[in-house]
């Protein structure tokens, strides 16, 4: 028997099916947080949200996580309505619920239960089909520490730039 070879493009395809695909990012939370840990977390969502997430019509800037009954919840993320869904559309700003295993969430509400600590959402992508929500694990920063990692930011683009006329 002869041993069928793969189709060279078929990894090709496997490995498209594997990118993120980003379709939202939160610059604020890296901004007013510091983040200390992340998690990979599911979404249940419902077919029209889907559409309008593939189309990029969301906003997370205003999204905060909180944990009721053992389950972990999204609120304020807001999800422009299909505009073919009719009346299959739901609220735009409805609660969430993530996917998460059930260590994580008892890791997260340990950490929440510290003060000072939130869970805010990163970003938003496409992996395998699944829409998937970056969360961190955040410490609220003070002012000062914003004006310090602006500075740091300003020296490293300065430093690249330095660097680039050089060569």
């Amino acid at each position: 028997m002869k041993q069928q070879q793969p189709h060279p493009k078929s990894a090709e395809i496997e490995k498209q099916q594997n990118t993120r695909k980003q379709v939202s990012y939160n610059r604020r939370a890296r901004h007013e947080y510091e983040i200390l840990n992340t998690y990979e977390a599911g979404m249940v969502l419902v077919g029209t949200e889907v559409k309008s997430l593939r189309a990029g019509k969301v906003n997370i800037q205003d999204a905060f996580c909180k944990i009721e009954n053992n389950e972990c919840w999204l609120y304020n993320m807001h999800i422009t309505p299909y505009e073919l869904g009719n009346r299959f559309n739901v609220e735009p700003t409805r609660k969430r619920k993530l996917l998460l295993h059930h260590w994580q969430i008892q890791e997260l509400r340990n950490k929440m239960e510290q003060k000072g600590l939130a869970v805010v959402p990163i970003s938003l992508y496409f992996l395998r089909g699944f829409a998937k929500m970056e969360i961190g694990i955040g410490r609220g920063k003070k002012l000062y520490d914003k004006r310090e990692s602006i500075a740091e930011r300003d020296q490293l683009r300065d430093a690249q730039r330095e660097h680039a006329r050089r060569e």
